[in-house]
């Protein structure tokens, strides 16, 4: 009677668990070129917000860049999360795209698409499409949190494809909020997500055969509270090959997985 009951309960269990497997979530990169100085950004910053949030899209696992260009900056109103290496970032994009210039704002899903960012139907396509292609399980180890500065190594599930690429390591602030007073959104109150103050490469992807890569990277203030990604990219601005997000604790301490 015993191996009866256990025949049974093993039969309800072994569903459950293979479901577990099939529903993890494929990490989706969602890069947003922004800038606090353009007045069409704001739509587009909300729509990266409820992406990030809500998480709409099933099997995704949506994890998003707010990039502040600074070609802007001269228009009334500098913004302080700007920086010439988002603008070379999106120039880099545009010669890929065969795009004739640059413009704001720019959403870029997986490195492979890109569309006017506060198109949520664009972008919930794009996320979809690149769920479905699958991604380089990279995770993290060793994570250390100390002021400025978070190191550890990054490595990875699976086999490392053939694809030629390099590692990217990102400090990111979850949510920010700038009261601007001047240019094309002056007097506006601005919300932010996913903004990125610290952008670096790391390693080749080619390194990742050989093992963990280890990394450090310092952000512009105590990164407590602050978001770290990886993510593994194609040559020439190619496709995302893989990503990992983890959310910033305690100084000193083992970092924490972020709510996504």
């Amino acid at each position: 009677m015993l191996t009866v009951r256990l025949l049974a309960f093993a039969s309800l269990l072994l569903p459950l668990l293979g479901s577990g497997q099939t529903s993890r979530r494929t990490p989706v990169l969602v890069e947003l070129f922004t800038s606090e100085g353009c007045s069409s950004c704001p739509p587009a910053d909300a729509l990266l917000a409820r992406l990030d949030k809500e998480q709409p899209v099933s099997g995704a696992e949506i994890i998003v860049l707010g990039e502040h260009v600074d070609y802007w900056d001269g228009e009334g109103w500098h913004d302080r999360f700007s920086s010439a290496q988002f603008t070379n970032r999106q120039k880099e994009y545009g010669t890929r795209f065969n795009l004739n210039e640059v413009y704001t704002p720019q959403m870029v899903v997986g490195g492979v698409r890109q569309f006017v960012g506060s198109d949520s139907g664009a972008a919930r396509k794009a996320i979809e499409q690149a769920a479905e292609g699958g991604a380089i399980q990279l995770n993290f180890n060793g994570l250390k949190v100390d002021g400025r500065r978070v190191s550890g190594t990054v490595g990875f599930e699976g086999t490392v494809p053939a694809a030629k690429g390099d590692l990217f390591a990102a400090l990111v602030d979850p949510m920010q909020t700038t009261a601007v007073r001047n240019g094309e959104n002056g007097g506006r109150t601005l919300h932010h997500a996913g903004v990125v103050r610290t952008l670096m490469r790391i390693g080749r992807l080619k390194q990742l055969a050989k093992g963990p890569v280890p990394f450090s990277i310092e952000g512009p203030g105590r990164v407590d509270g602050m978001r770290l990604v990886v993510f593994a990219q194609g040559d020439e601005s190619g496709p995302i090959l893989g990503a990992v997000s983890r959310g910033m604790e305690g100084p000193g301490s083992a970092v924490g997985v972020a709510a996504l």
